[in-house]
């Protein structure tokens, strides 16, 4: 057994985050269980199940195959958020009109992000301008057509495809997918990028935020909305904000209880305190749209 320690153990809730990553019937890259999360895990041989629980501040890691532990922990920790310090940003949500209830409510959810930059980028690519359930129809198309699949007692686990993969797919068969013509090119060129060594976790993790937020929107797809999803989900910057994200516009018009769902300009004035809290704050309002 796997034992990642849990910074800030305080202001964990393992539950909390299970709710969250089993919002989608569709979500096809892990299983939630009988309060168990069960992922396929990659580590270049052949892929490995983790079962993973929590208990008395620790991250449980079960798995039936011989995994680089250190890859592990590394994986669940940047997947999980679970060296992250909450006191600040508790401190400053329970003194914020927006934020109060919603720290009462999700005490302990941590932001769940995506630690692989390729499928990071292609879901927001995938995401834009739809709903969240046929952009979930359109991941599980991708994934169940390109990337890795094995059966363990009959339930089918996926691994995401990788940029080689995906560079070297006809247009054809993403347009037969039901993605547009635009996605389909950009989704083609983030691959190309990645695979030809244009673009890479190691270049964008070397840069500060504003050198990464440049990087990424330089891509052909990827815009303001886009490169901060990427920035808060993989590269965990606090201060990213999908400023035109519908969903967060969406939530602040429940929380403030306002007529109208609020434009850009008045989103800015909103959020403009928020700063180095910006991601979490953004994460727990999308939480509050899901109601389960």
């Amino acid at each position: 057994m796997i034992r990642i320690p849990v910074n800030d153990a305080e202001h964990f809730n393992f539950d909390e985050c299970l709710l969250f990553l089993n919002r989608s019937p569709r979500e096809c890259m892990h299983r939630v269980a009988n309060g168990r999360l069960y992922k396929l895990f990659s580590q270049g041989d052949a892929p490995a199940l983790l079962d993973i629980s929590y208990a008395n501040g620790e991250v449980l890691v079960n798995t039936d195959s011989e995994v680089d532990e250190a890859a592990v922990a590394d994986y669940l920790t940047r997947w999980l958020h679970l060296d992250g310090d909450m006191h600040a940003f508790y401190q400053f949500a329970r003194k914020d009109k927006v934020l109060a209830q919603l720290v009462k409510n999700y005490q302990g959810l941590r932001l769940i992000g995506i630690p692989d930059l390729f499928e990071s980028l292609t879901w927001t690519i995938t995401g834009q301008q739809i709903n969240l359930a046929f952009a979930y129809t359109l991941k599980q198309r991708l994934v169940q057509a390109f990337g890795y699949e094995t059966e363990i007692d009959g339930i089918p686990y996926y691994l995401y495809p990788p940029p080689e993969v995906l560079a070297a797919v006809p247009p054809e068969q993403l347009l037969a997918m039901q993605f547009s013509k635009g996605k389909t090119a950009y989704i083609l060129h983030v691959a190309r990028e990645m695979a030809e060594g244009r673009l890479s976790p190691q270049l964008l993790l070397e840069m500060d935020y504003e050198e990464a937020l440049q990087k990424l929107v330089s891509l052909k797809g990827i815009g303001n909305w886009s490169a901060n999803y990427v920035l808060m989900k993989y590269a965990r910057f606090p201060q990213a904000l999908p400023l035109e994200d519908a969903g967060l516009h969406n939530a602040l018009k429940t929380q403030l209880q306002l007529p109208v769902k609020p434009g850009i300009a008045d989103v800015k004035t909103l959020t403009q305190h928020w700063k180095n809290h910006a991601a979490y704050a953004t994460f727990y309002l999308w939480r509050s749209l899901y109601t389960k």
